[in-house]
């Protein structure tokens, strides 16, 4: 999940092909369904972006009451108005009435708190959960931007790799060499330095323990002379998420593929290339293209059918963009990399959203 912020930005506005009253209004490479004439394109205008949850006034004030997402019709979610992906919402809330927000967007101000507006976190189903100890030792995984809120992260004709986007739940685990220890742990968790106690009836622990994470962690350490290595995998099945690409997270056909891996090597953490390190080792999240960045050419590969059960078997969540050598982008303030989601799986009934 990415980071939550809430600002001001200049629109583009574009006709909506069918409907005379709407128009699309563009932030980055998103569009919202705005009121026709509300804005016009050069005008900045609040972006509030998916997954925020809106206080009940401000839900009131933009005449959403019931039309949002989650138990209390409060979340903001992408979805089809007249055939249209919209994702955000696009307004000028009575609170900054007062704001230049032309200045705003130059200066990138967070309105978030301001506004009351928090990040919405998904729910940790039981299986997901557990008793926890301190990790200040564990690897941590990093909030991945939308490549269509933040589109200057790669710069066009840039060497890129394209790895699929699994719907599952991630899973960090951190071997330290020296201790011959294993931490695993949820992002939830991560995030806060916390590990799972192991438990044959978390998930995660089945997952990592059913393939072997450990002793490949332990083999790639020694060959690298790391201290510590932190292999990120997804964990998927059904039971899991929605999307369960033909494994069954209840049973020992848990799906799990790994999407990253870190080591530190003379007192300095490096991000690797997963493949490289791990192929044969461990099951890998597919490898989808690799070439030159091209922000069109990326939407279309983030949508379509998924390749890991090799079958097709449901739609595609998208897909994670690297530069072929890994880098520092000014953009994220940290690791050059980001997701592009398809709207097929943001707008699909019925789904699943766990951390």
């Amino acid at each position: 999940m990415s980071t939550l912020r809430v600002t001001a930005e200049v629109l583009t506005v574009h006709e909506h092909p069918n409907a005379d009253a709407l128009e699309l209004a563009q932030v980055g490479l998103y569009r919202a369904v705005v009121a026709k004439g509300a804005y016009r394109t050069g005008e900045a205008a609040l972006y509030i972006p998916e997954q925020s949850v809106l206080p009940t006034g401000l839900v009131e004030e933009l005449g959403l009451t019931g039309r949002l997402a989650g138990s209390r019709s409060d979340r903001v979610k992408a979805v089809r108005l007249r055939g249209e992906l919209s994702q955000g919402i696009v307004c000028r809330p009575e609170a900054l009435a007062d704001v230049d927000l032309a200045l705003a967007a130059a200066q990138g101000t967070d309105f978030a708190e301001r506004l009351g507006i928090v990040k919405w976190v998904p729910p940790i189903p039981p299986t997901m959960s557990g008793d926890v100890e301190a990790a200040p030792d564990l690897l941590p995984w990093v909030d991945i931007e939308n490549i269509q809120r933040y589109p200057g992260i790669f710069e066009p004709g840039e060497p890129v790799i394209l790895t699929e986007k699994l719907h599952g739940s991630a899973c960090l685990l951190t071997y330290v060499a020296d201790e011959e220890r294993v931490y695993v742990s949820s992002k939830g968790f991560g995030s806060k330095s916390l590990a799972l106690t192991e438990d044959p009836r978390n998930l995660y622990w089945r997952a990592v323990r059913g393939h072997g994470v450990p002793e490949a962690a332990a083999r790639l350490a020694e060959r690298l002379g790391a201290r510590r290595i932190g292999v990120f995998g997804e964990v998927y099945g059904a039971g899991v998420q929605d999307l369960t690409y033909g494994a069954d997270g209840r049973r020992d056909t848990l799906g799990y593929a790994v999407f990253d891996v870190s080591a530190e090597i003379d007192g300095v953490v490096r991000w690797l290339d997963a493949a490289e390190l791990l192929d044969g080792e461990l099951p890998l999240v597919p490898r989808l293209f690799e070439g030159q960045y091209d922000s069109e050419r990326v939407l279309e590969i983030a949508t379509g059918r998924e390749t890991v059960s090799g079958r097709g078997l449901h739609l595609r969540e998208g897909v994670v963009i690297r530069p072929a050598v890994e880098r520092y982008s000014p953009v994220t303030g940290g690791r050059a990399i980001a997701k592009a989601v398809s709207g097929a799986y943001l707008t699909r009934k019925g789904g699943t959203e766990y951390e």
